[in-house]
């Protein structure tokens, strides 16, 4: 198995780099990052899920800064951290439930209660919120006999209890792991199925004869088209070709190829061409807190068009696209620059391009942002691959998913 920390390090150089595209791609890669990580990560004998919270969160923490604009990192790092909290509180409530019978029981044999392992006041506490995830039937069938069982004192029984608590303590950081690496898997798998979740929400969207817009390339958006056709129904799409990189060319022909009637259009014909659409389908980069989306350059635009004319704004975002954090927060980075190389030939503007007679400055400037921010305003729905959401739903939607403690993920500072 290779080395985690060369793993961290190579995976932080390709995210420098930008060498992973996409949210989707950067989500399950992350994910499986945290797995490999968790799995070789050595516990201490008390205290093992803070252990990991503070070893995950300084891993997190470095991911997140090596590419900020790419949030579906932050937001794989923090569901990982709200399931090394879930798995622990169900851990601590089967364990509380165990003392409990483990009680009554010594209470009818009359047997004293003092030698039992005590649990600290905030795991009893955390034990007694219980109610926000109450543990799985397959956690209380795998934990309830251990932690019911308890050690019996003898006269001659101490070396036995002191390898029974250590053998104890063994098994409940081998079930946290374990717990956490399953939670982990279901969470990449979800990632992984997240398209087909969605797309088979399609029949209840689209409907016969409708006109559909979208602006550039999204797989989401192609399948979630594609099996619309697949339920024979029968509509258009118009594509805005999505300038400088024209994403929106290979979205065309491959919905072309796959049978969808399909006309490119150019970017300023939005504002021409709306009236005709019925719905706006679109992907994006990032869901915020608000229900506001960040999403490639000129979504914007086309939000306004379908708001000036009543058509429905329609977004579709997998799950690990949804980040806790407000547009106005400091962690959050809503845009970065591209290349000028996209939008002007160095070699024709060259002479514009170089500084001036002494201003120290050049003559002609290049912005070529990469994404567009859409207030949750101008968006009519959300469909994830839980189902179909409204703007003002998505804060509620994230409390099952985040906790309140991971939203700024950094390491904890020794002093």
């Amino acid at each position: 198995m290779p080395d985690v920390n060369s793993l961290v390090n190579e995976f932080l150089i390709k995210l420098k780099k930008r060498k992973i595209e996409g949210s989707k791609a950067t989500a399950k890669l992350t994910a499986e990052l945290l797995r490999s990580f968790i799995s070789q990560k050595r516990l201490p004998h008390t205290n093992q899920a803070g252990a990991l919270i503070d070893a995950v969160k300084a891993v997190g923490e470095e991911l997140i800064n090596a590419n900020p604009v790419e949030l579906a990192v932050g937001n794989i790092v923090r569901r990982v951290l709200h399931i090394i909290r879930e798995e622990d509180l169900s851990l601590t409530t089967a364990a509380v439930g165990g003392l409990s019978l483990s009680a009554e029981s010594d209470n009818e044999d009359d047997v004293d209660q003092g030698d039992h392992p005590a649990l600290s006041a905030a795991a009893v506490a955390a034990a007694a919120r219980s109610t926000l995830r109450p543990p799985s039937l397959q956690t209380l069938l795998e934990d309830m006999p251990h932690s019911a069982a308890v050690p019996q004192t003898s006269s001659s029984g101490g070396d036995s209890e002191g390898k029974s608590k250590s053998a104890d303590k063994n098994l409940m950081t081998r079930k946290l792991k374990h717990n956490v690496i399953e939670a982990v898997n279901e969470l990449i798998q979800d990632i992984s199925t997240c398209h087909e979740l969605i797309a088979e929400q399609a029949v209840e969207h689209i409907h016969q004869n409708e006109v559909i817009l979208t602006l550039g390339s999204s797989r989401t958006v192609t399948e979630f088209l594609c099996a619309a056709k697949e339920k024979k129904r029968s509509f258009r799409v118009f594509v805005a070709e999505g300038a400088p990189r024209y994403q929106g060319h290979a979205l065309a022909k491959e919905l072309a190829a796959r049978g969808l009637q399909t006309t490119v259009i150019t970017d300023s014909a939005v504002f021409a061409m709306i009236s005709r659409v019925n719905m706006v389908i679109v992907g994006a980069h990032a869901v915020m807190a608000n229900g506001g989306v960040i999403a490639p350059v000129g979504l914007n635009m086309v939000a306004l068009a379908a708001q000036r004319h009543a058509v429905p704004f329609v977004v579709l975002a997998g799950v690990h696209k949804l980040c806790p954090l407000y547009p106005h927060n400091p962690e959050v980075l809503l845009n970065e620059l591209k290349s000028p190389s996209e939008l002007l030939d160095f070699g024709e503007f060259s002479d514009c391009l170089d500084f001036g007679c002494g201003s120290g400055s050049p003559l002609l400037h290049v912005v070529n942002p990469a994404f567009d921010y859409v207030p949750p305003n101008l968006v009519s729905l959300f469909i994830t691959d839980t189902g179909g959401h409204n703007p003002s739903y998505m804060y509620r939607l994230l409390t099952d998913y985040y906790s309140p403690d991971d939203l700024v993920v950094r390491r904890r500072s020794t002093s």
